[in-house]
């Protein structure tokens, strides 16, 4: 974990972004057929290192990113390759620094065509970039379902054409890479589904940018990882004593009583100093007997669960895991949030306001953390617009409720009310197991009992709970998480001291 990036080599920058990046550069004093030549050589020097000189269609689109192509399958053919460049448009049509690189190319032009040319082993994507406006239709898809039909190793430049670089949409079609090469820094697109099965190997080469035009854009979503949060990450003091590292609260259930275990253990591995579970008094033998290091506290009603989420030493708490859709669990969501002590409100206690949203919003009174999948989030924000993106959706659901929100999946989102957003990309299938979310939830409860907000916090558990899964691997349980967390944070906290 050493050598982890920072913060702005996190930065995902959105279509709009990318292009004030490059007119900056530009009005920096880079100019833009530079950039364009550093791109095609990036593109090329990318082929070159994974691929042996074989015949290989460069398929060149209207705009830059064709001129990107022009650049490419100049350079392919100096070194030697055998190359046929197919253009969507004739050469004389192109403008700008597109036309300055295709006078460049001496070879023939050939129109697109509906298949590829005979032979063929590796195909070059410049059809189009990141902001394709419209859906892929006419040659140009038909041209890319011939990619796809052939089953050829493809180089996307920029992006898969027909991904949408701020959605990862596909709007039409798409072909599967092999490998996409972007420039200075990667897009939201590039990590979320559908498109981020599309990219194949990512590479993120620097072609010239001043790094400086980065601190001038400002961007707002990052990639996630211990480049975002980790000098804020709450390491144990010499000083600390058990209240001082956070007491946090599980709210359990009476009948689903596994969940709450497994979000109690992760709130301790995540290093809350104490860890109570609250529960009616009919479950609570069930509860003591499996879960040694905790405090069980049998809490009859709303009352008695206000009055313990709002003690003093108390500084998060947690509820809805094996909650049970009732109108006692919206009962005590709402008790919880009207301490005003940091919570996280998960699984059953979001579907149980699916019909009263804002209601939910309205009682938010302190730090709040919200951990809905899929479905949980369409029943309390809807399913979003076509065309919306999953990156739209989390931050309208932070904005609307006024909660960080961990909208999570193989592409998770946190976002935060304030627009700032993360998504997190290290996430194996293995953690496609029942519970699995319910120690996330306790990752997330323990770091904010530790005092992180609950953005931060969302972050570093998201990020944990993937490399956790990784460590441990094929055969994960979703009780492996919490034991395996340990050699992650040891690694990670080396690193931070190094």
């Amino acid at each position: 974990m050493s050598g982890q990036p920072s913060a702005d080599a996190l930065a995902l920058l959105g279509v709009a972004e990318m292009s004030r990046a490059d007119q900056a550069a530009t009005a920096g004093g880079v100019p833009g057929e530079r950039l364009m030549q550093a791109a095609g050589a990036a593109v090329t020097e990318a082929i070159t290192r994974r691929w042996e000189p074989c015949p290989t269609a460069v398929l060149c689109g209207p705009g830059n990113n064709g001129g990107d192509g022009f650049v490419v399958a100049r350079l392919l053919a100096e070194a030697g390759w055998p190359v046929r460049l197919m253009s969507m448009g004739r050469r004389q049509a192109l403008k700008g620094d597109a036309a300055i690189m295709a006078e460049h190319w001496s070879g023939a032009v050939e129109p697109l065509a509906e298949t590829l040319p005979e032979p063929c082993a590796l195909v070059v994507d410049g059809l189009f970039g990141a902001g394709l406006a419209r859906p892929l239709e006419g040659v140009g898809l038909r041209a890319i379902e011939a990619v796809n039909r052939a089953g050829l190793p493809c180089v996307c430049i920029d992006v898969p054409s027909g991904v949408d670089g701020d959605t990862g949409l596909v709007r039409g079609g798409a072909p599967q890479a092999a490998l996409t090469v972007t420039f200075f820094r990667a897009k939201p697109g590039h990590y979320l589904l559908p498109g981020r099965a599309l990219v194949g190997e990512l590479v993120v080469a620097g072609i010239g940018f001043p790094e400086a035009v980065l601190a001038d854009i400002g961007p707002r979503q990052w990639l996630n990882g211990p480049g975002l949060w980790r000098r804020r990450y709450p390491w144990p003091q010499p000083s600390d004593h058990k209240y001082s590292r956070g007491h946090a609260v599980v709210v359990g259930g009476a009948d689903i009583t596994g969940a709450a275990r497994l979000a109690a253990r992760g709130a301790q591995r995540a290093g809350a100093g104490m860890v109570s579970l609250a529960c009616p008094p009919e479950a609570a033998t069930i509860y003591k007997q499996s879960l040694p290091g905790c405090i069980v506290r049998t809490v009859p009603d709303r009352a008695a669960l206000e009055a313990l989420v709002a003690e003093p030493r108390v500084r998060a708490a947690l509820i809805g895991p094996g909650s049970g859709v009732t109108a006692e669990t919206r009962d005590s969501t709402l008790g919880c949030l009207a301490t005003g002590k940091a919570c996280v409100i998960d699984a059953d206690a979001l579907s149980v306001f699916a019909d009263a949203p804002d209601a939910l919003f309205k009682a938010i009174e302190g730090p709040c953390l919200m951990t809905p999948h899929e479905g949980e989030f369409a029943r309390l924000f809807g399913a979003g617009e076509d065309g919306e993106g999953k990156l739209a959706r989390a931050r309208a659901a932070a904005a609307a409720s006024g909660a960080a929100v961990l909208f999570k999946g193989y592409d998770t989102v946190i976002a935060a009310a304030d627009g700032r957003a993360a998504i997190n990309h290290n996430a194996p299938p293995e953690l496609a197991t029942a519970g699995a979310g319910d120690v996330l939830a306790g990752f997330a409860l323990g770091l904010m009992a530790q005092g992180m907000d609950p953005f931060d916090a969302a972050c570093a558990a998201a990020w944990l709970q993937g490399a956790a899964a990784a460590e441990f691997g094929p055969g994960l349980l979703a009780e492996d998480l919490a034991e395996t967390l340990p050699a992650v944070l040891r690694r990670l906290k080396d690193a931070a001291t190094a």
